[in-house]
């Protein structure tokens, strides 16, 4: 099966949108146990324009005019079906080198590993994999995800104390069915009977 992998941020956002179902396995390499776990990671595009993307601009004094796209991740427990929290959420924009758009910033209004705002450098390989590398204030991440499918993508990540790795994670993660395509395939399946 033959997918065209994203090679811009912005392109990574909209073949990202929806609803994933995240499984992930985390391994310490300290004396913690290691971890699994499920949950929802819900992505979804905003615009240029969108004062969400101005707002973070504007807190990581970056001009806004220099970003291309936006994102919203937000995640939580696989069978949740609350809104997600606003403190398990955090808004991304793209900020390229270049035209090329194969490498870049990444500003967030939260980070993944400490809650405050970050700025990550970016790159796409020819192949689509992307690499996000983030210095907080205590540690440093790398997180790499590429799509195997349309629907199907793959993340994994380090993160790394002042004293080494500190955890690995590794993550599956499927495209879930949105609720319009759900009813639309309930539709079709009627209109055989």
């Amino acid at each position: 099966m033959h997918i065209t992998p994203p090679l811009s941020m912005i392109d990574f956002f909209r073949k990202s949108e929806g609803t994933w179902f995240t499984e992930r396995s985390v391994h310490h390499f300290d004396s913690a146990a290691d971890e699994s776990g499920e949950s929802n990671l819900i992505i979804t595009v905003i615009e240029k324009d969108d004062p969400k993307v101005q707002e973070v601009c504007k807190a990581q004094g970056i001009e806004p005019d220099k970003a291309t796209a936006g994102a919203s991740f937000a995640w939580q427990a696989n069978l949740d079906t609350r809104p997600p929290n606003t403190d398990n959420a955090a808004i991304l924009v793209d900020i390229p080198d270049d035209e090329t758009r194969l490498s870049g910033k990444l500003i967030r209004n939260q980070g993944y590993v400490e809650s405050i705002p970050v700025v990550s450098r970016y790159r796409f390989a020819s192949d689509g994999v992307l690499t996000i590398d983030t210095d907080y204030d205590n540690n440093q991440g790398q997180e790499r995800c590429w799509f195997v499918t349309d629907d199907f993508r793959v993340r994994v990540s380090t993160v790394r104390m002042m004293n080494g790795i500190n955890l690995m994670t590794y993550c599956s993660e499927r495209r879930c069915v949105s609720q319009q395509v759900l009813e639309q395939m309930i539709a079709q399946n009627h209109a055989r009977g």
